[in-house]
C-alpha cells in the first residue's frame, strides 16, 4: 500500500482506537495516556502512515511548530535551554525550528520575518527584541513570544531570564570581598556581555582595564585578551571574563606565562559551562540554569497556546556564583 492512500482512519483501525483518539495521539500526545500513545505510534509506524501536517495546520490554523532563535548554536550556555525547550514542546506535539542570529540584528530581523511568514505558533528568543520592526509585526500577527536570557520590566510579551547588570555587580562585590584592587575585564563585544561589564564597573565604583574580543569568544581570544591586559599592567590580580570559554583561554595564557592561579592571577568566568568544573584549576563561574530557562519558557508558551491566561509572564531565574579553585586560593 502506498503511503498516499494510508489515512488516519487506517491508523485508528490498526490501533483499535477511535479516530479522535488517534488524532489526539499524533497531534497532541499530552492528551492521551502513554499506553494509548505507544499503541497509536506503533500502528502508524507499522502501516507507514505519515501525517499531512500542512493539511492539519490549515484546518486548525496551527503549524504545531515553535521557533527558537539563539546567537550561536554552538555556544555551550544556550544548549541546555534548547534541549529543555525541545523536550517540553515535544511532549505537547510541537516541533522546534532553530535559527542562528550570529549576534547580527539584521539577521535576527530576517529570521523573525521568515518564521512569522511560516506562521509558527510561537517564538522563543535569546535576548530582548525591544522596539524593532519585527517585534511590531509579531504583535500585529498575535504570535506569542518568550524572550529569554535577559531581563526587562517591560518585555515584548513574556520573559524568562535574569539581569546581566546584576551579574556584573555581584562579581564586583565578590572581587572586593577577596580584597583584589588591580582587576580587569575580558569581554566579548555583544550587548549582554557589555551590560555585564557595565554592572561590574558600577559595582567597583571605577573603570578598569578591559580587553574586548569579537563574539562569540573562545579559548584563542581568551589568550589574546589575557596577553593584552597583562601587557598594559603586569600587576593585574584578577580578571572577570564574559564567558567560560574566554576564561579558559585566560587560564591557559596565565599557565604559559608561569603565573600561578589564583595566587598570582584569579579568574572568573560566566555561563556555568559543564567543562568549567573540570579545568585545571577548576573555574569559578556565574552559573545560569539554562535548562530551567528552557523549561519555563516552554511552560508559559504552551499555556498561552492552550488559550489560557499566563499568571506569571515575567520570570526572574536569578544566578549564582560557583566558587572554585581559580579564585579560591
Amino acid at each position: 500500500m502506498k503511503n498516499k492512500s494510508i489515512t488516519l482512519h487506517d491508523v485508528a483501525r490498526e490501533a483499535g482506537v477511535s479516530l479522535i483518539t488517534a488524532s489526539r495521539a499524533l497531534g497532541n500526545p499530552g492528551r492521551v495516556s502513554e499506553a494509548t500513545l505507544a499503541r497509536v505510534q506503533a500502528a502508524a509506524a507499522q502501516i507507514g502512515y505519515i501525517p499531512n501536517l500542512l493539511a492539519g495546520g490549515l484546518k486548525s490554523r496551527r503549524s504545531r511548530t515553535v521557533a527558537a532563535l539563539v546567537p550561536i548554536i554552538s555556544v555551550p550556555q544556550f544548549l541546555p535551554t534548547i534541549e529543555a525547550l525541545t523536550i517540553e514542546l515535544d511532549r505537547e506535539g510541537y516541533q522546534l525550528i532553530l535559527g542562528q542570529t550570529g549576534y547580527d540584528h539584521a539577521r535576527e530581523e530576517a529570521l523573525i520575518n521568515t518564521m512569522a511568514g511560516r506562521r509558527v505558533d510561537g517564538i522563543v528568543v535569546a535576548g530582548l527584541l525591544n522596539a524593532t520592526p519585527a517585534a511590531a509585526r509579531l504583535r500585529e500577527l498575535d504570535i506569542p513570544v518568550v524572550e529569554t536570557w535577559e531581563f526587562s520590566d517591560a518585555p515584548l510579551d513574556m520573559l524568562v531570564g535574569f539581569s546581566h547588570r546584576k551579574v556584573g555587580r555581584a562579581v564586583a562585590e565578590y572581587f572586593i570581598a577577596r580584597g583584589w584592587e588591580k582587576v580587569a575585564v575580558a569581554t566579548g563585544d555583544d550587548r549582554r556581555a557589555t551590560v555585564r561589564r557595565e554592572g561590574f564597573v558600577e559595582g567597583l565604583g571605577r573603570d578598569v582595564p578591559t580587553a574586548v574580543v569579537p563574539a562569540p569568544s573562545n579559548v584563542a581570544s581568551g589568550r589574546r585578551a589575557c596577553a593584552e591586559l597583562l601587557a598594559r599592567d603586569p600587576t593585574i590580580r584578577a580578571i572577570f571574563c564574559s564567558a567560560d570559554a574566554l576564561a579558559e583561554g585566560v587560564l591557559t595564557e596565565a599557565r604559559v606565562r608561569g603565573l600561578r592561579v589564583p595566587e598570582d592571577l584569579a579568574v572568573c568566568g560566566f555561563g556555568g559551562a559543564d567543562f568549567a568544573a573540570h579545568l585545571a584549576p577548576a573555574l569559578t563561574t556565574v552559573q545560569i540554569d539554562g535548562a530551567w530557562i528552557g523549561a519555563q519558557a516552554a511552560r508559559i508558551l504552551l499555556t498561552r497556546l492552550r488559550g489560557e491566561a499566563v499568571p506569571d509572564p515575567v520570570i526572574d531565574v536569578g544566578f549564582r556564583i560557583i566558587e572554585r579553585a581559580s579564585t579560591a586560593g
